[in-house]
């Protein structure tokens, strides 16, 4: 068994859901509570498992913005296990990578081998916290087998995350990686990344034709315009017919 995650970069609009949805849950779960750095300060801060960074691709007219969701990739060959002098960094055999809290003594080791900026050390608590793809909720039996998901996969707006087992090619996660071509961060380091991502599809070619864009009507665009206006004059002025008959 691989668990990881699907981000779909051409469906996530950067509307930071999942983080919060992230922080809500495990603030209150295993791995909790998260800390918050001067909240309601100037610049406020804390220990988040998943950030969302916002990069511009190509030039006006064809610029994009491109948000790309980060949080730990669960690497089947974790620089951040090897390195733990504790053993406080694990991974478990469905492939999550967890941390023991009671090991762990907050060198911050593992923050500085982990090349995708995943780990977060919680001052208040002196101990490193990370994404555990919410292990305590994708086992919970009482709850139903449809809310046995990450809280970041369930509260995203437009699907544009998938929860599921790599191992496993029928799966969602799989057929997804597999239509898509989806690709791992910085895979060249060896680490072995499980999570992948769905590249932006290609803009559309659409062909607007002359009507439609209102070339052919006197005025062009400000014909267009005229007709509208005239459409809600005489819009009004059946309904002021209508009110005065009935008075």
């Amino acid at each position: 068994m691989k668990l990881g995650l699907v981000i779909d970069l051409d469906t996530c609009v950067g509307c930071h859901a999942c983080a919060v949805a992230c922080k809500q849950w495990n603030t209150s779960g295993t791995t909790g509570p998260l800390s918050d750095l001067e909240p309601y300060g100037a610049e406020p801060s804390g220990v988040w498992f998943n950030r969302i960074r916002h990069y511009e691709a190509d030039v006006y007219p064809n610029s994009k913005t491109v948000n790309v969701p980060m949080s730990c990739m669960h690497c089947e060959d974790a620089a951040c296990v090897t390195v733990c002098p504790t053993g406080a960094s694990w991974k478990r055999d469905d492939g999550i990578v967890l941390v023991d809290q009671s090991k762990c003594m907050g060198c911050n080791l593992c923050a500085w081998a982990c090349p995708y900026g995943a780990r977060e050390l919680d001052e208040e608590s002196g101990v490193m916290k990370k994404c555990t793809l919410c292990v305590d909720r994708i086992y919970d039996e009482n709850l139903p087998e449809s809310q046995r998901q990450p809280a970041c996969v369930l509260t995203c707006p437009t699907s544009a995350r998938l929860f599921g087992d790599f191992d496993d090619p029928d799966s969602e996660v799989s057929r997804a990686v597999a239509e898509r071509g989806g690709v791992a961060q910085m895979p060249e380091l060896g680490y072995a990344p499980v999570n992948r991502y769905l590249p932006p599809r290609e803009k559309p070619e659409v062909t607007v034709s002359e009507e439609t864009r209102g070339d052919s009507t006197p005025g062009g665009a400000a014909g267009l315009i005229g007709k509208w206006m005239k459409r809600q004059k005489d819009a009004f002025d059946r309904f002021g017919k209508r009110t005065s008959g009935e008075a």
